[in-house]
């Protein structure tokens, strides 16, 4: 079971990572092609495919000041879920993902997160 963290936790790297310093192909691998993002944005549900949330959330080359932490892992079988803050100067993200493991790896099927201003 260790095993499998450590390649989930690299799946989220991939998208931590590629966040933070402008990278959608690295963020790309860390997702399934169907793979989804849904929030709430002035108390509307927004749902976006993930090729649209590469091309229009993940600016190319945009360094983002920012740190990451993952908070947790659960895995059953070949299913898990994680959540991840996102930490920047004035707001937090709070990330929670669905992974499933596919032809050997780990990829986010889902994405669900919060936005939090900080006072």
């Amino acid at each position: 079971m260790a095993n499998e963290e450590a390649l989930i936790r690299q799946t989220i790297n991939f998208y931590a990572e590629g966040g933070t310093t402008g990278n959608p192909q690295l963020v790309a691998k860390a997702f399934h092609p169907s793979a989804s993002v849904k929030f709430i944005k002035d108390n509307v549900f927004i749902d976006v495919p993930i090729a649209a949330f590469l091309s229009d959330y993940i600016k190319q080359g945009i360094f983002q000041q920012r740190t990451t932490e993952i908070n947790s892992i659960e895995i059953s079988g070949n299913a898990a879920q994680a959540k991840l803050t996102i930490d920047y100067s004035t707001h937090q993200f709070i990330d929670y993902f669905n992974l499933l493991k596919t032809d050997g790896r780990w990829l986010i099927v889902s994405k669900i997160f919060y936005r939090k201003d900080k006072e």
